[in-house]
């Protein structure tokens, strides 16, 4: 077996999803999780300057999307064919966008700025990605894709605190109640709950 090391920060987001698909994989990794305040002195020591970090056998990858991706693509949990890639590759971009659209107002300096670009997102966009998703989630008896589970629930489940905290719906599973069938779906899988139930806790 290969020896890999997932390197990210303290909290689960980007790094959440690519903990669980490799204990879903069975893969013993080195759990390195960086503080956020020590990153700029481990920042050369990555391929793009970020994190997640993938490093098997001493080479490293990067970017989350395309580690996921990779993983699910060994273990079994990608599409069968390039159009039910695409279908996978589709709702994680969607899931991009959702995440990046709330970044830009976190990131905002100006408070009254800030404040003024959430609440036009809240009535505009952030209903119409949640109704999306809904809508997908429906369609596909509760996974993001295909009708069955694929790489990209263990991306949302790993992301899905973090949304609500940039969202700033704590309550997102309670207005959405479907969004709870990819989480129970993931995090129940045995060797994927005994990672969660093992590894240091975060609320995002």
């Amino acid at each position: 077996m290969p020896k890999v090391s997932l390197y990210y920060f303290e909290f689960k987001a980007l790094g959440e999803g690519l903990r669980m698909l490799l204990a879903y994989g069975g893969q013993e990794f080195e759990d390195i999780r960086i503080e956020f305040q020590k990153f700029s002195d481990f920042k050369p020591e990555t391929p793009f300057g970020q994190l997640p970090m993938l490093v098997i056998d001493g080479k490293k990858y990067a970017q989350s999307s395309a580690i996921a991706r990779y993983l699910g693509r060994k273990y079994g949990l990608a599409g069968k064919d390039i159009e039910e890639d695409f279908e996978i590759d589709q709702v994680i971009d969607l899931l991009t966008d959702v995440r990046l659209s709330g970044l830009a107002v976190i990131h905002e300096k100006d408070e009254a700025l800030r404040s003024k670009k959430f609440s036009e997102l809240a009535e505009t966009k952030f209903p119409f990605y949640l109704q999306k998703f809904d809508e997908i989630l429906t369609k596909n008896n509760g996974f993001l894709a295909l009708g069955r589970l694929t790489w990209a629930d263990f991306v949302f489940v790993g992301v899905f605190d973090y949304l609500k905290m940039l969202l700033q719906m704590p309550d997102l599973e309670e207005k959405y109640p479907i969004f709870k069938k990819p989480i129970e779906a993931v995090v129940n899988i045995p060797k994927v709950k005994a990672f969660i139930d093992s590894a240091p806790k975060s609320e995002i």
